[in-house]
C-alpha cells in the first residue's frame, strides 16, 4: 500500500504539473521561427517545494553575452525571499548543474552587473560569474572566500576562466588573473606574472 500511495502521489504531481502547463499556454505570434510556441508555461523542480515558472524571450538585443539572437531562458523561481529570476548563459549553467535541487540551490538576488560589463548571480551554494566575452562558471566554498577577499571579479585574479576542477589533494579554480588552490585544507592565490 505504501508504494500504490507514494506511485498515486507521483502521477497526481505530474498531473498537477501539466494541468498548470495546458493552463500557461498560449500562441506566441513569433513569425520569426514560423513554430507556434507557449510564450510562458509552468515546470515544477520539486513538487513539494520550488516551483519555477519558465518564460522564453526570443529578442535578445540587450545582452551584451550570449548568442545574439538566441532564445534567451528566464526562470523564476520562488525562494523564501519571493521569485527571483535566473536567465539567459547564467540560467544555462544553473541547470546544468542542478537548478534549484544541486548544489547552487537557490538564487539569492537577481543577476547583477559586474565589471567590465560582465555578469554574476549568487545562490547559497556559490557564485555563477561571467566576463563580457566568456563563458559563465561556478565559484564556491573557500576558493570563493579568496576570491572574493582579493576583490572578485573587480580584483587583480578578475573573472574565472574554469569551474573549479580536482587537482592531487584539492580543487584548483583558473581566474583571468590567476589560480586558486585548495589543497589539504590550505588556500594559495597565485596571481599571474
Amino acid at each position: 500500500m505504501h508504494h500504490f500511495a507514494r506511485r498515486t502521489a507521483g502521477f497526481t504531481a505530474v498531473l498537477a504539473a501539466a494541468g498548470l502547463v495546458a493552463a500557461g499556454c498560449g500562441n506566441d505570434d513569433n513569425t520569426q521561427t514560423g513554430a507556434t510556441t507557449t510564450g510562458r508555461f509552468t515546470t515544477i523542480a520539486s513538487p513539494t517545494t520550488t516551483a519555477m515558472h519558465h518564460t522564453t524571450t526570443r529578442d535578445n538585443s540587450d545582452r551584451t553575452t550570449g548568442t545574439p539572437g538566441a532564445a534567451a531562458d528566464e526562470t523564476r523561481i520562488m525562494t523564501p525571499s519571493g521569485e527571483i529570476a535566473v536567465s539567459g548563459d547564467i540560467y544555462d549553467k544553473y541547470v546544468q548543474n542542478g537548478g534549484p535541487t544541486g548544489p547552487l540551490g537557490l538564487p539569492l538576488a537577481a543577476e547583477q552587473d559586474g565589471p567590465a560589463e560582465g555578469e554574476y548571480q549568487d545562490f547559497a551554494g556559490g557564485t555563477i560569474s561571467q566576463a563580457k566575452d566568456g563563458e559563465p562558471h561556478i565559484v564556491w566554498g573557500e576558493i570563493r572566500k579568496a576570491w572574493e577577499d582579493n576583490g572578485g571579479a573587480q580584483g587583480k585574479l578578475g573573472y574565472p576562466i574554469s569551474d573549479e576542477k580536482d587537482i592531487p589533494g584539492g580543487k584548483q579554480s583558473d581566474f583571468a588573473g590567476g589560480t586558486i588552490t585548495w589543497v589539504d585544507g590550505t588556500i594559495t592565490v597565485t596571481p599571474k606574472s
